[in-house]
């Protein structure tokens, strides 16, 4: 349970870093900021994981929190691309 709780925080923490990156204004709710960081970081991690595998034994990639934000950035910029609400 604690798991949940610490991917929904730091979801939201790299989604609010996305959206203050991103040039102009998302509005967007908690949960959707929420699950545009826990997004961003699982497609981060999985670019990540194909440009350079992490070493036998880590737990999780060196390039984390920046895969993360950039994963976050791209699904920012296909939402607003393609979701015109």
């Amino acid at each position: 349970m604690l798991h949940i709780i610490w991917s929904i925080i730091v979801g939201f923490i790299i989604g609010l870093i996305a959206r203050a990156i991103m040039p102009g204004a998302q509005h967007l709710s908690f949960l959707i900021t929420s699950l545009v960081g826990i997004g961003g970081s699982i497609l981060g991690g999985l670019i990540g994981r194909a440009l350079s595998p992490p070493s036998s034994g880590t737990p999780f990639h060196p390039a984390g929190i920046a895969m993360s934000i950039i994963g976050a950035l791209l699904i920012l910029f296909l939402m607003g691309r393609y979701y015109h609400a």
